[in-house]
């Protein structure tokens, strides 16, 4: 590469105006004007627009040639754009880059989808294709919240006085609630690794170990069949504390899923949540996890159908049970 990129996409504006850039990134679309040739050029910071003027004789040669999404490089001065010409839509709306110097970094195939366009793409197609998925803003503003809540949770902790430690991946078996992942050993034939379920023994060791307040974005692996809220491998936040009650715990993740909602999406969040005991959620939803938006809760109807004649609930009642009902 001939050039050395000075900014990225989505960062310039009005302000800096005169100023000789270098931008670098993917060719998102392209116009051509009857000879000035309009480039939106994309990286993960956002879209700025180029302009190749026949002016420039070079650049303005290899800008014709360009296609969706060819990798380049360009250099030029930013310049304001006139008052027609202003895309609100853009945060760099206002300004673009007249080109003097271009490197094509990369010339693109025919791609099987476009990153930008909004018609749904069969998900195999996409898994196929996992670079080019990885382009579109919707993956992008995912990886970056991501980012984000990770980068918040471990000021968070570090705040409070944790210890991020990270602990082995490749252990003895230590089963838990799922079948584990096997990994063989190379050097011990027939004997094998497993993948933790959780780092649960290693926390453990570490307060026993006097190190007081443990966190790690964990890795964590579960043999067991895909489910909505299961996936045989994902990453948890990882706590543990010597020392310290129930309360304690519950002040602190409280406040830090506070934390993480105003910091990440600009929701304030009231806080204290409401508490139940699980003998109180069994109660009144008939599950421990129960979702509250809905208000479906058990109704005791015992007394009501005491003198029923269904004699299911006639012998249930008699041995000390319940009936309930959804009201």
């Amino acid at each position: 590469m001939k050039l050395q990129r000075t900014h990225d996409c989505g960062i310039l504006r009005k302000a800096d105006v005169g100023r000789e850039v270098t931008l670098a990134g993917w060719v998102q679309s392209y116009r051509d004007h009857g000879g000035v040739v309009f480039v939106d050029l994309r990286d993960r910071g956002g879209l700025t627009q180029v302009v190749f003027h026949p002016e420039h004789a070079a650049a303005h040669t290899l800008g014709r040639q360009l296609r969706n999404e060819d990798v380049v490089m360009v250099k030029g001065p930013v310049v304001e754009r006139s008052p027609t010409a202003i895309n609100p839509r853009m945060p760099t709306g206002e300004i673009e880059i007249l080109a003097t110097e271009v490197d094509l970094v990369n010339k693109s195939e025919a791609t099987p989808f476009s990153p930008v366009q909004h018609e749904p793409v069969n998900e195999d197609v996409r898994l196929k294709y996992r670079y080019l998925d990885l382009r579109r803003r919707e993956l992008t503003e995912a990886l970056t919240l991501r980012h984000r809540v990770t980068k918040i949770m471990r000021d968070y902790c570090d705040s409070q006085g944790f210890l991020e430690i990270e602990t082995p991946v490749l252990y003895k078996s230590t089963p838990e609630g799922a079948r584990e992942f096997l990994v063989p050993s190379r050097l011990h034939p027939g004997e094998f690794y497993a993948l933790p379920q959780s780092p649960q023994l290693f926390k453990q060791v570490l307060m026993v170990g006097g190190m007081d307040r443990y966190m790690q974005i964990a890795r964590c692996f579960r043999d067991e069949d895909l489910r909505s809220d299961r996936q045989p491998e994902f990453t948890q936040l990882d706590l543990e504390m010597s020392f310290v009650d129930r309360r304690e715990v519950m002040g602190l993740v409280t406040n830090l899923i506070v934390r993480l909602w105003r910091e990440t999406l600009g929701i304030e969040i009231q806080a204290p949540f409401a508490h139940l005991t699980w003998q109180q959620a069994m109660d009144r939803f008939g599950i421990d996890r129960p979702d509250m938006r809905y208000g479906l809760e058990l109704c005791d109807v015992t007394a009501t159908v005491a003198d029923a004649d269904f004699v299911v609930l006639r012998d249930a009642i008699a041995s000390g049970g319940r009936v309930k009902m959804v009201a």
